[in-house]
């Protein structure tokens, strides 16, 4: 199987694809040079691969690379970014408290 992680800034999302199919997304909003992740899905049978994280990890590497501030509003990327701490640089200092890291 074939996975990629791609940027659709025409639906304001970062998907995961597995075979060219689908297999789930994170939907953003940019202002500035801000990027807030709202939401992160996986469709329920690619569920249990990693799928959700190779997505955030990707999408927080861009962020990095394009120097974006994040903003973890989705719980799911405020959990990974609190795993991993190498990207806790990526949320302004003064918003860490508010999204508990």
């Amino acid at each position: 199987m074939t996975t990629v992680v791609i940027d659709n800034p025409s639906a304001s999302r970062f998907e995961v694809r597995e075979d060219d199919e689908l297999a789930g997304f994170a939907e953003y909003h940019l202002f500035k040079d801000e990027i807030a992740f709202l939401h992160t899905e996986i469709g329920e049978r690619f569920g249990g691969r990693g799928l959700a994280g190779r997505l955030i990890g990707t999408a927080l590497d861009t962020a990095r690379e394009r120097r974006q501030k994040v903003l973890p509003y989705c719980p799911f990327v405020r959990g990974y970014i609190a795993k991993h701490p190498e990207y806790t640089e990526l949320v302004p200092q003064d918003d860490r408290a508010r999204f508990g890291l």
